[in-house]
């Protein structure tokens, strides 16, 4: 090999000279014309590298012709860049960082990863965290890029983060190399062409020679637009082209397929099911529409991808959809341009930690700040501002739509953020709102809980890319306040039959006054109707009086007098809009008058939320069912969706606006056992009755965690917060002995609050690993456990396969044995010796608690509502065969 590591070179000293030497840490970056010009300076650099006893590593990636051969002396790897930016990236990074300080590397032609990623924006990120990376190593690398095939801004950051820029190109039969930028060194003729003759790099000095020479690159490109159009911008100028000519009749509609499909892949979605769904129902022009609304590039995300297959299927289904949807004016925001936000603001090392099962979690919090501080380039600013001049002061929303979220496996609800802007103010108080709402949206996707998330899922080393949806807020003005007049959340199969007439198959809705974050929330200050779709005036509450008590009281809006979200009770709605057609929505409960000692009559007490009329005089029903009927049977798979509808005026007409449609992960079915008979009383741990979500079970529980009503509710608001984290350390203690445990999780009032008084404030990463939730009521004010339907909590409970249970302790078919809890060993100091102060609040019993002894099981029927955990010994209550 040679006697050791000598000075940094090109293998070509003359153009050494010229560039005035090659130092350490150089990044040197060729505009070529022809893959062989770049091939011959390859040759020379690397053969120049292994004589000096360099170690040399060659990333080989397009699709030209390798650029050294095998067994050449080289650390050759072969990667795919369609694995995606983040992960390509990470392989890259990862192999570069084994070979420590010094190296020399030669990359293949960068162009090619733009057609991979159908993005020049990505390919400038590329080289933003790699170029500096390879610097600090020390390291000397030849990159290649295409002249003329690049926008301005993929350039421009290549230029901005390069140590040297040359141009090699060929005037007639000889080969030239300009240095456009050489950092940190200078001569009198280091910036002239320079001719290539024999070993010599001679300056082209003459300016009728240079005026001959440099005019042949500056035509090189066939045309203005293909000088300034990037990859992205290019494909779709062709679709249009394809699809004007497919609607002249000038071409056929087949020929067009390939741009469809490619079209489809680089900004819709790269998900086979997704895929296949997609094109049966978007065509080509629909593509093209989208992309009038797009800022950036890169996907549309999740959400974005959802909300638009689901109306296109609607639309292509039935006519009648035309006019019973309310039109959508949505923009999209590119999931490149979360990346680029990211690079550009110094966030790309965290990122490329939270990879990495050992350190996903650190720097979680700095890396958000530094999110929420950051700065968009002009060019993504002057695109915001045209699209909020579009606008105007109609709220909008900006939502999540992650390239994961809400596809088939993984829903990601309620894990990233989506914040409303009433958008009210100057244009410059608006655009500062704004910004700030992506900010939130991009930080959200670094929080501990959607890291949490990612892990148990698997996910960590996805690219997980942001892009956001943002959606003009559907509603009408009365007078300060905006909102819809209904919002929920549909499930086209309904887990919690709570009555034998109802059809699990008819599909359910969780239904709310205003806008629809009391749907999708669990609102811990109140309650939402639940519909069943086949029996809409059948009720979970068995009188009247459960029926006022459980109505939905406060209502969420955005007041543009105040330029904020808020909540406003019922009443106070009603006195601010005197418009409204409350009678829709709301009857007036009538109170005997004797017990106001006034006669015989009744009077009028306030309204109440029960959407009487609307489901039993009006079309809504039957249009929801009909909605998740056609999109269940076009998904073959169960659906959820998010939407709202507003009265034209007070009749039964109503435009429904769907903002969301995501695949559905319910497990319908489930095993049904019978009870035994024979059970002893104190040998039933508790018996639940009308509130049980999930599959039916018959599963043993070997380990019950059990929060003491009566001893949780004396304790103070600090200390609850320290029983729920004491909880998630609990849900997730590894024991030598035995796998995963089954576990049974029951505490007082709402598990996941955000309100101590009300229940236990875990986060749902804290119990993960539970299978059986039962929430007692008993907290004050008799809270009742919110049955949370399509709400981000419920689809927690879904993904995570666990069985969900109300019990209420007093009424007919529920009890809790407390004596048959009190008197089993508590584990809790075994488990967490730390926490053992805390035995007289939490209870951990493990079953069987004596070798051979009886085993706890939940026998839990869905259908029939009924829950029941009992002890039983071998072969004594459990199904045969």
């Amino acid at each position: 090999m040679g006697k050791g590591p000598e000075t940094p070179g090109t293998g070509l000293p003359s153009l050494d000279r010229v560039i005035q030497r090659v130092m350490p840490g150089d990044n040197i970056v060729w505009r070529i014309d022809l893959i062989d010009d770049y091939s011959v300076l390859v040759k020379s650099f690397s053969e120049n590298a292994l004589r000096n006893g360099r170690k040399l590593v060659y990333f080989r990636f397009a699709r030209h012709p390798a650029l050294l051969p095998e067994k050449c002396g080289a650390e050759i790897h072969v990667l795919s860049p369609e694995v995606g930016f983040e992960t390509f990236t990470a392989q890259i990074h990862k192999v570069i960082e084994r070979s420590g300080k010094g190296a020399y590397y030669v990359f293949d032609c960068l162009s090619d990863l733009a057609a991979d990623w159908y993005s020049d924006l990505m390919l400038g990120n590329f080289f933003m965290v790699t170029c500096p990376y390879l610097f600090e190593l020390d390291t000397v690398t030849y990159f290649a890029l295409l002249r003329g095939f690049h926008s301005s801004v993929a350039v421009s950051a290549i230029r901005e983060t390069t140590q040297l820029l040359l141009d090699i190109f060929r005037h007639g039969d000889r080969l030239y190399v300009h240095p456009l930028k050489v950092d940190q060194r200078t001569s009198p003729t280091m910036y002239l062409p320079h001719v290539w003759e024999k070993d010599e790099f001679l300056p082209v000095a003459e300016s009728s020679v240079l005026a001959e020479v440099l005019d042949g690159i500056t035509s090189l490109p066939v045309d203005s637009v293909s000088r300034t159009l990037d990859i992205w911008e290019r494909k779709f100028v062709q679709a249009k082209e394809a699809l004007d000519r497919v609607e002249s009749g000038e071409m056929p509609p087949e020929e067009a397929d390939n741009l469809y499909r490619w079209l489809l892949r680089m900004m819709v979605t790269r998900d086979e099911r997704v895929t296949s769904l997609a094109s049966k129902y978007l065509d080509l022009s629909d593509l093209l529409a989208i992309r009038k609304r797009m800022i950036g590039t890169g996907l549309l995300g999740g959400k974005s991808v959802g909300m638009l297959l689901a109306r296109a299927i609607l639309r292509r289904t039935e006519g009648k959809w035309q006019e019973k949807l309310e039109r959508h004016d949505s923009f999209y925001i590119g999931s490149d341009v979360f990346y680029t936000y990211l690079v550009r603001n110094g966030c790309w090392g965290i990122r490329r930690s939270q990879r990495t099962p050992a350190t996903f979690l650190d720097g979680s919090e700095e890396v958000q700040e530094k999110i929420l501080s950051g700065t968009f380039p002009s060019f993504f600013r002057e695109q915001f501002v045209s699209m909020l001049e579009y606008f105007g002061q109609s709220p909008i929303i900006v939502r999540s739509s992650s390239l994961l979220e809400d596809g088939f496996g993984n829903a990601f609800t309620g894990k990233y953020e989506s914040v409303f802007c009433p958008n009210q103010g100057s244009p410059e108080e608006r655009l500062a709102a704004f910004l700030s709402a992506v900010k939130t949206v991009y930080a959200s996707s670094m929080s501990r809980e959607a890291l949490l998330y990612r892990a148990h899922r698997g996910l960590l080393d996805r690219d997980e890319q942001m892009g956001i949806l943002v959606q003009r807020v559907s509603g009408a003005f009365y007078g300060h306040l905006y909102f819809p007049h209904i919002a929920g959340v549909g499930l086209s199969y309904n887990p919690y039959a709570w009555s034998e007439y109802i059809e699990p198959e008819s599909g359910v809705i969780r239904l709310v006054f205003g806008l629809g974050t009391r749907a999708v929330n669990r609102s811990d200050d109140d309650y939402t109707r639940v519909v069943a779709l086949n029996a809409p005036l059948r009720r979970p509450e068995a009188n009247l009086d459960e029926v006022m008590e459980y109505a939905q009281k406060r209502v969420d809006v955005l007041d543009l007098a105040e330029n904020r979200f808020c909540s406003l009770f019922f009443d106070r709605i009603l006195q601010e809009s005197p418009s409204l057609p409350v009678g829709m929505f709301a009857t007036r409960k009538r109170v005997p008058s004797e017990r106001f000692g006034s006669g015989g009559s009744s009077i009028p007490s306030p309204w109440v939320l029960t959407f009487d009329r609307l489901l039993s005089k009006t079309t809504f029903v039957e249009d929801i069912r009909n909605m998740l009927k056609t999109l269940r049977d076009a998904y073959e798979y169960p659906v959820d969706v998010e939407f709202t509808a507003n009265f034209l005026s007070d009749d039964s007409s109503c435009r429904i606006n769907l903002v969301q449609c995501r695949p559905l992960q319910v497990r319908e079915g489930g095993r049904i056992v019978p009870v035994p008979e024979t059970l002893s009383p104190e040998d039933v741990a508790l018996e639940a009755q009308g509130t049980i979500v999930g599959q039916s079970s018959f599963t043993p529980v070997d380990r019950l965690i059990y929060v003491v009503p009566s001893a949780y509710g004396e304790l103070p608001i600090t200390d609850r917060y320290s029983i729920a984290r004491m909880i998630g350390r609990l849900t997730h203690v590894e024991e030598e002995a035995g796998g995963r445990k089954t576990i049974m999780l029951l505490g007082p009032g709402r598990w996941g609050t955000s309100t101590p008084s009300l229940g236990v404030p875990v986060s749902f990463a804290e119990i993960n690993t539970v299978s059986i939730l039962c929430e007692i009521v008993g907290m004050q004010g008799d809270v009742v456990p919110d049955v949370s339907l399509g709400t981000h909590f419920f689809n927690d409970l879904v993904e995570a396969d666990m069985l969900y249970l109300a019990l209420f302790r007093g009424k007919r078919g529920n009890h809790l044995n407390e004596e048959f809890l009190g008197r089993r060993r508590n584990r809790l100091a075994d488990l967490l010796p730390d926490e053992s102060g805390w035995s007289g609040v939490v209870r951990v019993i493990d079953l069987p608690d004596v070798p051979g002894g009886k085993a706890l099981y939940l026998n839990a029927n869905s259908p029939g509502q009924r829950a029941v955990c009992y002890l039983a010994g071998p072969g004594e209550g459990r199904p045969s065969g």
